[in-house]
């Protein structure tokens, strides 16, 4: 049985993490060995836990102890509970628990890209993204729209950041992810095999249902940051500029309502 301690004291050192600390101070960039995230609803950190990350503690309601957080605590006894009403949490974290509990969790090693991609097909690369909704929000069409792995650029928000996960609905634990090397990783793909394909509108490019691309063996579907887009540099590398139709005069999507229709048209449930 986990060992469950009600909250009665704010200042409590073992709380700085839920309620004082940074994601900058969580990351622990100089040591991230010893980095941690916090993961948001019992779903999220279920899957989390399904995919090997490892908890350290919990922050939950005390009506959850009994009710939807029973399985997940039964499945780490030696890890404390830090317990507390609604109100009271709400008043240590500053926001509402979606769900009524938190897990603060060991980062897990990501892997080498070139391990990931391996045997991978389809992949997106997400190129400077900073909104932690759009990157939960893409990761989940990327899952579920037959990509075998999203890559990241290191100045793009931080898929484990609590509201990307939330947002993914721990889909950041079921698809394989990983940051792109530094440098021209561009040619680092094209020395994996993958052709690129730039989402952006330009006058040369070409619908997302042309079917040279649907027919190429291993695609890279990249994707700009809000607002800008891809850097021009980027698509000038990108062996193919890419983009879909629009009507009523709209010019584009938002990224991550993006990323969906191109993940299913160029994912590899194409045809299926």
């Amino acid at each position: 049985m986990a060992a469950i301690f009600e909250i009665t004291d704010f200042s409590a050192p073992e709380l700085d993490v839920y309620a004082r600390l940074s994601e900058n101070q969580l990351r622990n960039r100089a040591d991230p060995k010893n980095g941690v995230f916090i993961a948001e609803s019992p779903l999220v950190i279920e899957r989390a836990m399904n995919s090997g990350c490892v908890p350290v503690s919990f922050l939950m309601e005390k009506r959850h102890i009994q009710g939807q957080g029973a399985s997940i605590l039964a499945r780490c006894p030696d890890v404390p509970v830090y317990a507390a009403d609604d109100a009271v949490l709400t008043q240590l974290t500053g926001f509402h628990l979606t769900r009524g509990m938190l897990c603060v969790m060991r980062r897990p090693q990501l892997p080498e890209v070139s391990q990931l991609c391996r045997n991978a097909s389809r992949i997106a690369v997400l190129e400077n993204i900073m909104n932690p909704t759009n990157i939960g929000a893409i990761f989940r069409s990327a899952a579920a729209l037959g990509m075998d792995a999203v890559l990241l650029t290191s100045a793009g928000s931080d898929p484990l950041y609590r509201r990307a996960a939330r947002v993914s609905m721990g889909t950041v634990f079921q698809i394989p992810w990983t940051y792109l090397p530094e440098g021209d990783w561009q040619e680092f793909l094209h020395s994996l095999g993958f052709r690129t394909a730039a989402m952006a509108l330009r006058d040369n490019s070409l619908s997302i249902a042309d079917p040279r691309l649907a027919a190429e063996k291993k695609l890279a579907v990249v994707l700009g940051t809000e607002g800008d887009g891809l850097a021009d540099g980027t698509i000038a590398q990108c062996d193919y500029t890419v983009c879909i139709p629009m009507s009523h005069g709209v010019d584009s999507l938002n990224v991550a309502a993006a990323s969906a229709v191109a993940f299913y048209q160029l994912g590899r449930l194409t045809g299926q």
